[in-house]
């Protein structure tokens, strides 16, 4: 046992010196494209990954969900891969693809044996130069009504998902780029034209405006005249304006209550707190995982295992390139009311801004970090989105040690500071989820009948007279 343990700890510090340094070499074509290659031969198998620039905070007032709209129809086919080949040819070489849409960026990633990475590579390329130019009405209309069924089903009929959706209109100004969800609304999805999708792309799906990154089992003296071929001959497009604002804040509490078809009652804390990779980002995430990770986590032991008011507890750190949000989720016990979760829920937050975190507590957690950061990388295709997501923060995308580091060199002190500064109970978003209470009658289903009649007696008026003798009759 003892030497299974020794091995297993050798085996972890070996990942842990291996997670913080992942070679790589990164150039910039002729367009301003950024290209990051990295080589992995552990498994004969390569993805590509490529981020945009351009998520939901750089869209048009009005024409909310278009970033996300275009994960849709970048697959919607050219000239050249009509129709659906681009997933045919891909998984029948036996790859896959899919992408993803934020705040701040868009993410395209195709994944398969090293023999298909020329076609991963020449199937990106293909609609980076000629989507755009062949987008027509009707792939528009199939797309839009295809994430307008994916909103319904991932968030207006999911429990809580209707109110969830409020959070950013309720935690930002009207004109801040967060103001609206990824998603978007039905009505903007609607109103988007054919020009104002063409438009898009051309503003923001140029080779300057996106980083690739290819990871894997190739050989980079390969693949680099290929790469120069199929990306580097693209045109340059105009530099695009990205949308930027201040750190966004309330200075009060705002309570609002939704109903919904739920069984059980939550109430979520929402602040806002420090910008993605900024001072304070990593030390919120550390907060969050000592209130809630686990069951011996502060709120979790409390709530849910000692006073069983709760059934469920979450925190988060929702980082965010402008500004994050730092949320508490706590799902009641049935027939517990919302007012003492809110009262016990203070409280042990209370408690932890007055003491702050233990040494221990960090360090657990800390541990937990590391480790899910080093089996990550197990996944080639993980290695390959972090390598993108640090070209974005740092311009740097061996930042794996700079990013890990931010946690390490978190002391208690610290993660107090960030946490006072953030869980102001004056200023906070409180939003309570009650549930439809549809199986039982309202008592206002039924008009009531006549009030039965009781005799009526009018009242005698008061009688005197003036001084010039006119009689007074006063009710």
């Amino acid at each position: 046992m003892r030497n299974i343990l020794g091995a297993s700890i050798v085996l972890f510090v070996v990942g842990q010196a291996l997670a913080q340094d992942v070679k790589v070499e990164k150039y910039q074509l002729s367009n301003g494209m950024t290209v990051i290659l990295h080589e992995d031969h552990a498994l004969p198998v390569a993805c590509i990954n490529t981020w945009f620039y351009v998520g939901s905070k750089d869209e048009a007032p009005g024409r909310s969900g278009f970033a996300h709209l275009f994960e849709h129809l970048m697959f919607m086919g050219t000239r050249r891969v009509p129709g659906s080949q681009f997933d045919f040819l891909m998984e029948t070489g036996g790859g896959f693809n899919n992408a993803s849409t934020s705040e701040d960026r868009t993410n395209y990633f195709s994944y398969g044996p090293s023999s298909l990475l020329p076609t991963l590579l020449w199937l990106d390329a293909d609609r980076l130069e000629d989507l755009g130019k062949e987008m027509t009405k009707d792939k528009l209309d199939k797309q839009r009504e295809v994430v307008r069924n994916e909103r319904r089903q991932t968030s207006e009929m999911q429990p809580y998902g209707r109110a969830d959706l409020m959070i950013t209109e309720l935690m930002y100004p009207p004109d801040h780029p967060y103001h609206h969800t990824v998603i978007g609304s039905h009505a903007d999805l609607e109103a988007g034209t054919l020009r104002d999708v063409k438009d898009f792309f051309a503003r923001y799906y140029v080779p300057n405006n996106a980083s690739l990154v290819v990871a894997g089992d190739f050989d980079s003296n390969e693949i680099k005249p290929l790469i120069e071929k199929l990306f580097g001959t693209l045109p340059r497009g105009a530099q695009p304006v990205h949308l930027i604002a201040g750190p966004a804040k309330i200075d009060d509490v705002r309570r609002v209550t939704y109903y919904d078809q739920v069984q059980f009652a939550r109430t979520t804390f929402v602040y806002h707190s420090p910008a993605h990779f900024q001072p304070g980002d990593a030390e919120m995430d550390l907060a969050a995982a000592v209130l809630a990770d686990g069951k011996s986590s502060r709120l979790y032991k409390r709530l849910v295992f000692d006073d069983k008011i709760a059934t469920d507890v979450s925190a988060a750190q929702s980082s965010m390139l402008l500004g994050s949000l730092f949320m508490i989720e706590v799902t009641a016990t049935q027939g517990v009311s919302l007012d003492k979760i809110e009262q016990v829920t203070d409280e042990v937050i209370g408690e932890y801004l007055a003491n702050g975190p233990t040494q221990e507590e960090l360090d657990r957690h800390k541990t937990g970090i590391e480790y899910k950061s080093v089996e990550g990388l197990e996944s080639i295709l993980t290695k390959a989105d972090k390598l993108n997501e640090y070209q974005f923060t740092y311009g740097e995308p061996n930042s794996f040690k700079r990013d890990l580091d931010r946690y390490r060199n978190a002391p208690p002190a610290a993660v107090l500071d960030w946490s006072k500064k953030t869980m102001t109970p004056q200023a906070r978003l409180m939003m309570r989820v009650l549930p439809e209470n549809k199986g039982v009658a309202s008592p206002r289903e039924t008009r009531p009948g006549l009030a039965s009649q009781r005799p009526f007696t009018p009242e005698m008026p008061d009688s005197f007279k003036l001084s010039n003798g006119v009689e007074v009759r006063h009710w």
